[in-house]
């Protein structure tokens, strides 16, 4: 494969965006090389500016679950384009996405929905304040829940990705009031607890798709929620990532525990940026206009969004893919594993619904620590000979994969040699 114009670009973009990106993960810094520039997509494949065309398993991080310009959905955004685009008032498709969500999450009567997962995230835990009365929040290393400086310590993916531990331009001031705890351990819960009287709630992902794959173990999730309800405190629940990813609502049914706030995003826009906050009545009349806690956002409940939210979902559920999902999630575990075993690489491999990565390390992973072990190198190497042989991945040992209803048989083929190819590469190390 050749990247010439991707290159191109690359120098192109230094020269007016901060490292030629306006993530920093798409700066594939872990991986090395420069990063690839995207043209265009359809279905399954995603094809870069020297039309090299791949398997999509990054999905725009997720949003992408029908795969790329779904024709219901590109027709539904279509209408909605020729009334306008943006209005800053009311529209009734708001209503609509609102129905479909609440109705997906029996812990959730109201919703409000906002431009991004960091901003559902942010008034999530802005609304656990106000309704608690109390200030500390808990975190668990290792989960990302957006860019926002109080929850900006001992994060994900892209902190991991850039060996960063925590981000410049954060004032100890922002943190004072956030505790960390370790992700599938309930004593270091209560821990903090035993410390302190003033914890509004705990926020978690569900599973962690930061750190890789990490799924809670033992009932984690249940033992959680009714140790905060003891103490009188919030589960703030992040399905950002896991919402309607693993069935059509979100993890929290699958784990048989209701959040006192969820936060969504992603597959909710149907590829447009969007995010949502939602929870029981009690608690959603305390946000303006019913109550004291403020937030607004003028492009917020955007028409486009909704558009394209609503036929996603709607798809999504009349598909009802995720049998399907899990067989295809169980075929890549066995291709990576069997290939690793070939070549004789250590790996470990976390799955969950449409969420799949191994991980380079042969020591099972189930918090953050563990995610650690892993050889980034390995990783580096895998990503390339899985790019050079036509597979588009997340450029970070610590993302998950996601797959999408739009993968086909002829695509798995393509995933398998790829990563028989990747392995052996990694082998020769």
């Amino acid at each position: 494969m050749m990247f010439k114009k991707s290159q191109k670009l690359y120098k192109k973009g230094l020269v007016n965006l901060v490292g030629a990106v306006n993530s920093p993960v798409r700066a594939f810094s872990s991986v090395g090389g420069n990063p690839l520039f995207i043209k265009k997509a359809k279905g399954s494949k995603i094809v870069d500016v020297d039309n090299n065309e791949y398997v999509d398993l990054v999905l725009s991080y997720g949003p992408m679950i029908l795969g790329h310009r779904h024709k219901k959905v590109q027709k539904a955004i279509t209408k909605s384009l020729k009334n306008g685009y943006s209005f800053g008032a009311s529209t009734e498709n708001e209503i609509k996405l609102a129905k479909i969500v609440c109705e997906a999450f029996p812990g959730m009567d109201k919703v409000r929905f906002v431009n991004s997962g960091t901003e559902a995230v942010l008034s999530g835990i802005r609304l656990a304040r106000a309704y608690t009365g109390k200030d500390k929040i808990i975190k668990f290393s290792g989960c990302y829940h957006g860019h926002q400086d109080a929850l900006l310590v001992a994060a994900g993916s892209g902190l991991a990705t850039l060996s960063l531990p925590g981000s410049k331009g954060v004032p100890e001031g922002a943190v004072k009031n956030t505790l960390i705890a370790e992700y599938n351990n309930l004593e270091s819960v209560k821990a903090h607890f035993e410390k302190h009287d003033d914890i509004a709630g705990v926020i978690i992902e569900p599973v962690a798709g930061n750190m890789g794959v990490v799924t809670p173990k033992d009932n984690f999730l249940k033992e959680l929620k009714t140790y905060l309800a003891s103490k009188n405190a919030l589960l703030i629940v992040d399905e950002v990532m896991t919402g309607f990813r693993s069935k059509f609502g979100g993890a929290q049914e699958l784990f048989d525990v209701e959040a006192d706030i969820t936060c969504l995003g992603k597959v909710i826009g149907g590829g447009f940026p969007v995010g949502a906050y939602g929870a029981r009545n009690e608690i959603m009349e305390m946000v303006a206009p019913l109550g004291g806690m403020y937030q607004a956002g003028t492009l917020s409940g955007n028409p486009i969004a909704m558009a394209g939210g609503i036929a996603t979902l709607t798809e999504l559920k009349k598909q009802n893919p995720y049998d399907q999902f899990n067989e295809t999630a169980s075929i890549l575990e066995v291709f990576l594993l069997e290939s690793a075993k070939k070549y004789g690489v250590e790996i470990k491999v976390n799955r969950f619904g449409s969420m799949i990565n191994p991980f380079f390390t042969n020591k099972e992973v189930i918090n953050f620590e563990d995610a650690q072990t892993c050889d980034t190198n390995k990783f580096a190497t895998f990503f390339w000979e899985m790019i050079k042989n036509g597979v588009f991945l997340p450029p970070s040992q610590f993302e998950a994969w996601f797959l999408s209803s739009t993968l086909k048989d002829k695509d798995l083929e393509k995933i398998s040699k790829a990563i028989d190819a990747g392995m052996l590469a990694v082998s020769k190390l």
